[in-house]
């Protein structure tokens, strides 16, 4: 919750707006999205040489995408055209009151680099959204917060929460954690900060849910999580949430948009931040999903005139939901899958999601860690950290369980990791990575459609 921020009139104004707006009917949000759209695109058209290369080649002017027809026949945009020159990417030029643009680089899950030009009106929006996150789930502004971040270099307290939080509130003050903390360390930390609030990622909050409930460690100021960059998985929601009796909730962003989606306070599902992006869920052919069926998430900034991040392909894949009882509006959805990185891929060429996440793993080994990596379509390696050297008939009993999670009896390798499997370039780690090289065939049709058994058992 830091950075330059618009005067807090001008913020207070925008949360006030958007406190009204999620009420609005779904037909009204997508209307005012594409009027937004259509000024964004003649920016864009006139000073980025890549967009008006893509609306260019789909036969496409800037005025075509206020209409639905239109903006689905523009290509998608991939990480690696984001990759491409920086002087035919970015606008020359940005409107005025958009001005001190400054640039948000991340290497995501992939260690590929992207970089996106953030704007005074990103950056307004951003802070805003994190406002909307506060408001929806009741934050204290005068509890004891604690971040948990791959940008931290070491443990420091600080006095306040920040931008723009402490625009708003005296808020209480700030404990920022490196990720890379054991379990045993940010235990003794929380409790000794009196942490009400902390913000994690789901794994590492999964390692100190398990460090605590093992020994039987109690942390009674916490009362809030909140999770984020990674998916949470029903599993390390429900363990957290009894361990430490504290209530959790979901945050699902990225460096190049911001906000994407929220819990929502009321029925836990995820509320698609509308007002600043237009968020397709995209079928293999392209086509909308509905509710039930998983797609690859599409997504579009209405307000960067800077870089155009325009039906750009983000990574990750989503259910679709009905309609909240919530009442809002804004488009929602039943879960984040996770990424495209974390589907198998098959030895026909399909792919779907593993069933990972293995409660089981100690019911055969003493596995404190493991990850699994696809190098091939024929193998599988497991990274596994363990309490001691396993036997054969234990290595042989995680096989066979690995086996049934991902669906396919590929050959298993096991590498030994000691102390702890190290996260991604971004500090994510992630349970299931395939590291195949080049494009893959379509998802296949059972992971499309929700289901809690993606895969038939199979012996090792």
């Amino acid at each position: 919750m830091t950075g330059v921020v618009a005067p807090v009139d001008v913020l207070a104004q925008l949360v006030r707006q958007l406190a009204q707006s999620q009420w609005a009917r779904p037909g009204a949000i997508a209307a005012s999205q594409h009027r937004q759209l259509r000024r964004l695109a003649r920016h864009c058209a006139a000073h980025s040489v890549q967009f008006a290369q893509r609306l260019a080649s789909a036969g496409l002017t800037a005025d075509d995408l206020e209409g639905t027809a239109g903006f689905a026949r523009l290509p998608v945009l991939t990480r690696r055209d984001l990759q491409s020159a920086p002087e035919h990417v970015h606008c020359r030029a940005v409107p005025p009151g958009h001005d001190r643009v400054g640039d948000a680089r991340t290497s995501g899950s992939t260690g590929e680099p992207v970089i996106v030009r953030r704007t005074a009106m990103t950056t307004l929006f951003w802070h805003a959204m994190v406002m909307r996150e506060l408001e929806w789930h009741a934050r204290d502004l005068t509890g004891r917060l604690c971040t948990v971040r791959p940008d931290a270099g070491s443990r420091s307290v600080r006095p306040s929460w920040g931008n723009p939080a402490d625009l708003f509130a005296a808020t209480g003050p700030r404990l920022v954690v490196p990720v890379t903390t054991d379990a045993a360390q940010l235990a003794e930390w929380l409790a000794d900060f009196k942490a009400s609030l902390l913000v994690i990622y789901p794994n590492t909050l999964d390692a100190l849910t398990v460090f605590c409930r093992r020994g039987g460690i109690t942390l009674p100021d916490l009362r809030q999580i909140l999770t984020m960059s990674e998916t949470l998985s029903p599993r390390i929601r429900a363990a957290a949430a009894a361990t430490f009796n504290a209530a959790v909730a979901d945050c699902y962003s990225s460096e190049e948009v911001g906000h994407l989606a929220l819990q929502c306070p009321v029925s836990g599902l995820y509320h698609v931040m509308a007002e600043k992006l237009l968020v397709e869920v995209l079928a293999d052919d392209g086509s909308p999903c509905s509710a039930g069926e998983i797609g690859r998430v599409v997504v579009t900034d209405l307000h960067n005139f800077a870089t155009p991040v325009i039906r750009y392909a983000i990574g990750d894949f989503a259910e679709v939901a009905a309609p909240c009882p919530c009442g809002r509006g804004l488009p929602t959805w039943r879960r984040i899958v996770g990424r495209e990185r974390n589907l198998v891929v098959m030895p026909d060429g399909t792919r779907h999601w593993p069933i990972t996440g293995f409660p089981r793993c100690r019911d055969v080994a003493p596995v404190v860690q493991y990850q699994l990596i696809q190098y091939d379509r024929d193998s599988i390696e497991a990274r596994l950290v363990v309490e001691r050297p396993l036997s054969r008939l234990e290595e042989e009993r995680l096989c066979a369980l690995f086996h049934n999670a991902i669906g396919h009896p590929f050959a298993m390798r096991f590498a030994y990791v000691q102390g702890r499997i190290p996260p991604g370039p971004s500090g994510k780690y992630e349970e299931f990575v395939c590291a195949l090289p080049g494009d893959w065939p379509t998802l296949s049709a059972s992971s499309r459609q929700h289901t809690d058994s993606r895969t038939s058992p199979r012996s090792a």
